[in-house]
């Protein structure tokens, strides 16, 4: 926390600072060094442009209020945000407004990508356990057979989107994981399919739970099968108010010009758990270039590299938040 003046206004700025358990490609020296850690998704770029904009404000002091540096552990998909606003985050650190910044890969240096609104999806993650009647697998007859029966559920799965689901509200339902029996000649007693759920409102994904749950039950009953499914959001959709998206987009303006501002960038249907901040207090989430063209690499892949040319510029952008939102002008 750093504070400046006297007024009692207050920003909060967060970086994410997780890995990903991957092995890393790259043979560079600052490859990591911890064997089955990497960071694939550039936070230790997030986390050091955070570190810049707080010794920059720290030197300078121009700014009238309260700054609250966020950095969050935890992000990747269990549940850092949520963890720290269950510990009172907002209650000891109160914050009138907070923001929060993710590099993109194929964006080019030097832009930077924000909209009002729906950013990027919320994520939930599901399980259905399939409980049938085991048999030898040359006599079905005798049994129940759990693995047709997830393999119904699984292709019934795709009606929810397709007809529950507006065709102007995109969401997703994909099933990652099928299992099943440990023998050729058994027919298993259980089936286990799992998968995820994306969507951009929070409507929408209780439609698509309500959903899976009607249809689980229905087909596991047509076969004389039971099912049981243990769904879970992982992650808030990520809607950004739109009086600090556009303000964010002006800072922007202000360092790179307008030609190099986004202000109507595609949905992305990843997930980020800051929106769950973003679910308590006012703000905006915003992609900062990290290089397109030949080498450029998606995040969570093996040979992913944060451009450190874009830690200068991210830097600013986060201080002079700070400056603007807090002026010693008001």
């Amino acid at each position: 926390m750093l504070r400046a003046g006297n007024a009692s206004r207050s920003v909060g700025l967060r970086a994410d600072m997780d890995a990903l358990p991957i092995h890393e490609a790259n043979t560079f020296a600052h490859r990591s060094t911890s064997d089955g850690r990497m960071h694939a998704c550039g936070h230790d770029g997030h986390t050091t442009m955070l570190l810049g904009a707080a010794k920059y404000l720290s030197d300078t002091r121009g700014f009238d209020g309260v700054v609250n540096f966020i950095f969050q552990p935890a992000d990747e998909g269990i549940g850092g945000a949520r963890a720290m606003i269950e510990d009172g985050l907002f209650e000891k650190f109160p914050c009138q407004a907070v923001f929060g910044m993710h590099n993109r890969p194929g964006l080019p240096l030097g832009k930077f990508a924000v909209r009002a609104g729906p950013m990027m999806a919320g994520g939930g993650f599901f399980d259905i356990r399939v409980t049938g009647k085991g048999s030898h697998g040359a006599r079905p007859e005798a049994g129940i057979d759990s693995v047709l029966v997830a393999s119904h559920i699984a292709i019934a799965l795709q009606s929810i989107v397709s007809r529950n689901v507006r065709p102007v509200d995109a969401a997703v339902v994909s099933v990652t994981k099928i299992h099943g029996g440990d023998a050729y000649n058994v027919i298993p007693q259980t089936a286990q399919l799992s998968g995820t759920v994306r969507a951009f409102t929070r409507d929408v994904m209780e439609l698509i739970e309500t959903g899976m749950r009607r249809v689980v039950k229905g087909t596991a009953e047509a076969f004389g099968a039971a099912a049981d499914v243990d769904f879970r959001v992982i992650f808030a959709p990520t809607v950004n108010d739109a009086v600090q998206a556009e303000f964010v987009a002006g800072v922007c303006d202000e360092i790179v010009g307008d030609d190099n501002v986004n202000r109507n960038p595609s949905l992305i249907v990843a997930s980020e758990d800051f929106s769950f901040m973003l679910e308590k207090v006012p703000g905006c989430y915003f992609n900062i270039g990290n290089g397109a063209g030949e080498g450029a690499c998606e995040v969570h892949n093996p040979a992913y590299d944060f451009n450190d040319a874009a830690l200068a510029l991210g830097a600013s952008v986060f201080a002079r938040i700070v400056e603007k939102r807090l002026a010693k002008t008001g």
